[in-house]
């Protein structure tokens, strides 16, 4: 069976721009709550973070979670009012407190307040790391600088291998996987407090070079075809090409992701965040280079190929209009 992409073109915009607004009203509501569009992590910002987990090889130290609120009393009276805490690890047994930058001294005495409060820390699970501004701020340029060059690099080779057009709608398009990737973060980032870091700028980096790749092959086909037909509609040809192409896309997409899933599974806290960014990003540069960018290159080459319409100044006159004159 033929799969006609074109004929619900605008159904598939209009699910792209809904997804689009969604992630910008929820980067625009980060910002004004977090100070940033998505929750950075210490990696951009600096300062240092703790993480315990209660040590349960004692009896009937781990029936219950730890609790959250028992945590922030002793955050507070440490007078470290606005550090961020979240409750982690299995059946809620860890903390994960992140806040300014701690000496030696503040730290131990914070340990100390907390495992009076909430019972004794396994030393092996025991992470504190420290990061300075100057090179939060550094990671941080260098993440956006190369996210740009990547974007201007794929718009030269896609201009030399194709033509102008077809790369501004490939950008287009990864413009749109990378946003909306972005926003499902910033909305995690709001809701369950998951920060983003340098893993996080490599995983932007890996989806603009799968996106580019699935247009790449969807692009190929489309200029095969009008080699060899010239003539024939460009809707026509674009669903040629998409059908041509379809079970080559959903193969590969599904391949990669099921190595995704086991990252995110089975990767450890680390990875999870990191994996269920490619997942995302994978799954919408897939959507766009089949709904998306194809569709709308079908739209600007139907627009192109229209004559212009040039209405005359001056009436003509008509031979009945000679007579009655």
């Amino acid at each position: 069976m033929k799969f006609s992409v074109g004929k619900r073109r605008t159904f598939w915009w209009a699910i792209s721009a809904i997804l689009m607004i969604v992630s910008i009203v929820a980067m625009v509501v980060s910002w004004q709550q977090l100070g940033a569009p998505l929750r950075p992590s210490l990696d951009f910002v600096g300062g240092t973070r703790l993480q315990f987990e209660r040590d349960c090889g004692q009896p009937d130290k781990c029936t219950q979670p730890i609790n959250i609120s028992d945590v922030r009393e002793v955050v507070d009276a440490e007078k470290l009012n606005n550090s961020s805490i979240q409750v982690v690890g299995k059946n809620q047994q860890g903390i994960s407190i992140r806040t300014k930058t701690l000496n030696v001294e503040q730290r131990t005495q914070l340990q100390t307040a907390l495992s009076e409060k909430i019972g004794a820390f396994d030393p092996k699970g025991t992470q504190i790391d420290t990061v300075g501004p100057t090179l939060g701020r550094q990671l941080f340029t260098q993440g956006l600088l190369a996210l740009v060059v990547s974007f201007a690099g794929i718009v030269i080779y896609l201009s030399v291998r194709f033509q102008v057009d077809y790369a501004v709608i490939a950008i287009l398009a990864l413009f749109h996987d990378v946003l909306i990737t972005l926003g499902v973060f910033s909305i995690l980032g709001l809701v369950a407090g998951i920060e983003v870091d340098s893993l996080f700028v490599v995983a932007i980096l890996t989806i603009t070079g799968f996106s580019v790749t699935d247009t790449v092959v969807i692009y190929d086909r489309i200029r095969e075809i009008l080699t060899l037909h010239p003539n024939e509609r460009i809707d026509k040809v674009v669903d040629d090409a998409i059908n041509q192409t379809l079970t080559r896309s959903i193969n590969t997409t599904l391949t990669v992701l099921l190595t995704l899933f086991s990252l995110f599974l089975f990767g450890g806290e680390t990875l999870r965040n990191f994996a269920l960014a490619l997942i995302i990003g994978f799954t919408m540069g897939a959507y766009s280079s089949i709904f998306l960018a194809s569709t709308l290159l079908a739209w600007w080459r139907e627009r192109k190929s229209q004559p212009q319409v040039v209405e005359s100044a001056e009436p003509i006159d008509t031979p009945a209009s000679s007579q009655d004159s």
